[in-house]
């Protein structure tokens, strides 16, 4: 798969921006669970709440600072937030009661947004070719509660590897430069901003993860995908391929049909806008596509306003 160096709308539905139908319920807040400062989930929920600010005054959505997947789903179970954002993987479990979760969480999914691209760097000096050969070595596993941790703890499982601390982004990326740590995990659009200065500074290379696909979709099933980061990101001489999940936009079976319909009319119809200055990576804002809610399924409220515009 070869990427673009920005996100690209597939829908066909911007110019219907300004035809989302009154909200008929009452005045009421909307938090979204998001992610940390930096990162696309804050950036992406933050526009989100603006255009559904715009296009039903009546819902005040607002964004939440989190540790983003894990996190989310967590706070969406504890009715502390409304919608989240979240890995699909995460979803799953969550829908399941699988670890990291201990109870199922009634989730259904208002759709599909983008894919996140598995990285994990190492410097480009590195020995390191293969994520097996970070055995003994330490691994910042990616912030608590977020969908990298998650998926990071399931890698360091399958391959018997030491779990390292749980960082942040900004604190894995200083832990790296610095050399407290031999290989970070993130999951994020490609290139990452973060990484990207991280790698004016100090050089790294993506390890690749084909190798460990297989083992993980024994494990879990599809939800994991094959991709490549394309060449010359963080300046590698050829595509590197790595593990794909996507990222849904869901909230409890209980929200009011009528808040899912607004919401999901705002992802259709104002795609074009929810799109952060600086993301990077695929953009799967697309009718066919926000529709593959992976094992979660769709709110009745999403489902119908699918139906209405798309028959």
């Amino acid at each position: 798969m070869t990427l673009p160096r920005r996100l690209f709308l597939l829908t066909p539905l911007a110019a219907l921006a300004c035809t989302s139908t009154d909200y008929p319920g009452p005045a009421r807040g909307l938090s979204i669970g998001a992610g940390e400062p930096g990162g696309p989930y804050l950036a992406f929920a933050t526009r989100l709440a603006a255009e559904i600010a715009a296009a039903e005054p009546d819902l005040r959505a607002t964004p939440a600072q989190t540790q983003a997947s894990v996190a989310n789903l967590r706070l969406l179970g504890t009715r502390e937030v409304d919608l989240a954002l979240a890995h699909a993987d995460a979803c799953e479990a969550a829908a399941t009661g699988a670890t990291p979760f201990t109870e199922r969480l009634p989730l259904r999914a208002l759709g599909r947004i983008y894919e996140n691209y598995l990285q994990i760097a190492v410097p480009a000096a590195s020995p390191v070719r293969r994520v097996a050969e970070l055995a003994g070595r330490r691994i910042a596993m990616g912030a608590p509660g977020s969908g990298a941790a998650m998926v990071a703890d399931r890698i360091t499982t399958r391959l018997n590897l030491t779990p390292g601390p749980q960082l942040r982004l900004a604190e894995a990326a200083a832990a790296l430069a610095e050399g407290r740590v031999d290989a970070l995990v993130w999951s994020g659009g490609v290139p990452t901003p973060a990484l990207e200065e991280l790698d004016i500074r100090t050089p790294i290379r993506l390890l690749p993860l084909d190798d460990v696909l297989p083992a993980l979709r024994t494990a879990h099933g599809p939800v994991y995908e094959q991709v490549s980061v394309p060449s010359g990101v963080y300046r590698a001489p050829r595509p590197i391929p790595t593990i794909g999940v996507a990222n849904l936009v869901v909230c409890r079976e209980e929200l009011p049909v009528e808040v899912a319909a607004a919401v999901t009319r705002v992802l259709l119809t104002r795609a074009d806008r929810l799109i952060p200055q600086d993301a990077l990576g695929i953009q799967f804002l697309d009718p066919r596509a926000l529709i593959s809610t992976a094992a979660i399924p769709l709110h009745p409220g999403a489902a119908g306003v699918y139906r209405e515009l798309h028959g």
